[in-house]
């Protein structure tokens, strides 16, 4: 039998700087009973692969390819459920930790991570998508449980899943109120849908309560426990805070009293994507709202794989500004 060409990855050998990521070629996986072969098309670029490769997650073993997320077209089915070409995404489930992820050419993943869609939309736009979506949607629909008639807080409201929920909740017809460190990304903030903008000084509870004194009824804390406890004193009774990313970098609590810091009858709830798969049935709608432009999800900047070292630099100095693709 004939060797199987090789593929071009991303591989991160020893916890460390950008630089730890260097492009080389390694085998093409082979997908087993209950695995699929996806030929990557594009992949978004998240914090949290900037925290594996600093070495902060907990039970990765090096060498490691990294990538949490991916879109594609189905190369090899062992199941024969997917036929090869079929568009599909792949999100989480151990990608990227447990197991080889995205940087690279071809993935192989387990069934339970595949959403089959269908579109025309560009490579570039949907890599966007897969994380993006699986997080603002579950957070606002699940964890929040987000209706017109909320007042919508959003810690880290420049990220770009603050930036994707605060254009979702705007379609509900929610009031969406964004925080950024930087008093020039209010326009940003504005172009995509949020309301009104407070400066993110870690503290902002006085300054809320002073232009909304009952407090806000939903809470997307994005940066973490580092705003947790004042993101709680900005909501009003009755309310939630749902607690998704860690922006801040910071893991765990310095000191935390529930009884003296969750407000008489404000809930406080995580939500994560790890053990969750999107529906088919919802990411195609949220791809065809994309489609028939009621969303916006342009990248704001795309890298080769050559260059990924690139992207993670500026993840790690917080430049950004909106969500980072790769494409093989």
């Amino acid at each position: 039998m004939a060797a199987l060409a090789p593929m071009k990855a991303a591989v991160v050998t020893r916890p460390g700087p950008p630089e730890v990521l260097v492009v080389t070629e390694r085998p093409l996986p082979i997908p087993t009973t209950g695995w699929v072969r996806i030929q990557v098309k594009g992949f978004g670029l998240n914090r949290a692969e900037m925290f594996t490769r600093q070495g902060h997650s907990p039970g990765v073993e090096f060498p490691k390819i990294l990538g949490i997320e991916c879109v594609g077209v189905i190369d090899l089915d062992p199941s024969g459920a997917l036929e090869k070409g079929q568009q599909v995404a792949a999100i989480m489930g151990g990608m990227g930790r447990k197991f080889d992820g995205s940087y690279a050419e071809f993935v192989v993943v387990p069934n339970a991570c595949v959403v089959p869609f269908q579109s025309t939309l560009s490579w570039e736009i949907l890599a966007t998508l897969p994380e993006m979506f699986h997080t603002t949607h579950g957070a606002l629909e699940e964890s929040l449980d987000l209706n017109s008639s909320d007042t919508l807080l959003i810690r880290g409201g420049t990220s770009s899943i603050g930036l994707l929920a605060a254009r979702l909740a705007k379609l509900k017809g929610a009031k969406v109120i964004s925080t950024s460190r930087s008093a020039d990304r209010a326009p940003l903030l504005k172009q995509n849908g949020a309301d009104d903008m407070i400066l993110e000084t870690g503290e902002i509870a006085p300054e809320l309560r002073k232009r909304y004194p009952k407090g806000v009824s939903k809470v997307l804390e994005l940066v973490g426990t580092s705003t947790l406890i004042d993101s709680l004193q900005c909501t009003a009774p009755h309310g939630i805070v749902s607690m998704v990313g860690i922006l801040g970098g910071k893991w765990a609590f310095d000191y935390f009293e529930p009884m003296k810091h969750i407000p008489h009858l404000v809930k406080l709830t995580i939500y994560t994507t790890d053990s969750i798969t999107p529906s088919p049935e919802s990411f195609q709608e949220f791809i065809e709202a994309i489609e028939k432009g009621e969303l916006d999800s342009r990248p704001a900047k795309v890298f080769s794989l050559q260059n990924i070292a690139d992207a993670h630099r500026l993840i790690e100095a917080n430049e950004a500004k909106g969500k980072l693709v790769g494409i093989p």
